[in-house]
């Protein structure tokens, strides 16, 4: 069986799915925005938390039941479930919800998410968000990978980024990462200095 045959047999799968066909439960963001139609078979394969949540006593209802996200806005809900049912977002989509669906990931278990996500913030690490991939490699503790890169460039060029208001506030609100970034920074500098010696 050729590979092209594989992906039109599971695209049409996909889009039965995402056209909502025989959906089962509706998921809420916890916005109050509107509800999205999904299948419960879909988000438990997907994620042992679902999987828990919706075979528990509380969740065995009807189609059309209910169960909602409290962190995700709506926007955020619907790329959660697009990835659910793609295995992939539009970059823009991922860009713009990365922090919200990594958040996502860490907490119902979606470990292919969870590597989506932290491969696409290695890969766009800069000076404008490493602070932000900082903190989320540290609240989130699926990411030792992205937490020793972003130190790593925060060390690097940390005369660019420590010395700016985002740093700052970053500071006040994550001390102990600015503490790691300043010790990090000094074993840096020693042992450029030793090596000079």
């Amino acid at each position: 069986m050729e590979m092209k045959e594989k992906l039109n047999y599971l695209s049409g799968c996909v889009d039965a799915f995402k056209g909502q066909i025989h959906k089962d439960i509706l998921v809420k963001p916890g916005n109050n925005g509107p509800s999205i139609a999904a299948h419960k078979s879909l988000l438990s394969a997907s994620s042992v938390i679902f999987k828990f949540m919706l075979d528990s006593d509380g969740c065995k209802a009807p189609p059309g039941h209910t169960i909602t996200l409290e962190e995700l806005s709506y926007l955020e809900l619907h790329a959660l479930r697009e990835f659910l049912y793609r295995g992939v977002l539009p970059k823009e989509t991922l860009e713009k919800h990365v922090y919200a669906l990594s958040v996502a990931a860490d907490k119902y278990e979606i470990k292919f998410l969870q590597k989506y996500c932290e491969h696409h913030m290695l890969g766009s690490l800069n000076m404008s968000n490493t602070l932000e991939h900082l903190e989320i490699s540290d609240t989130q503790k699926a990411y030792p990978h992205l937490k020793v890169a972003a130190m790593n460039f925060i060390v690097k060029n940390v005369e660019s980024i420590v010395f700016t208001p985002k740093f700052d506030a970053f500071a006040v609100k994550n001390p102990h990462l600015a503490l790691q970034i300043t010790r990090a920074s000094v074993t840096t500098s020693n042992k450029k200095k030793k090596r000079r010696v």
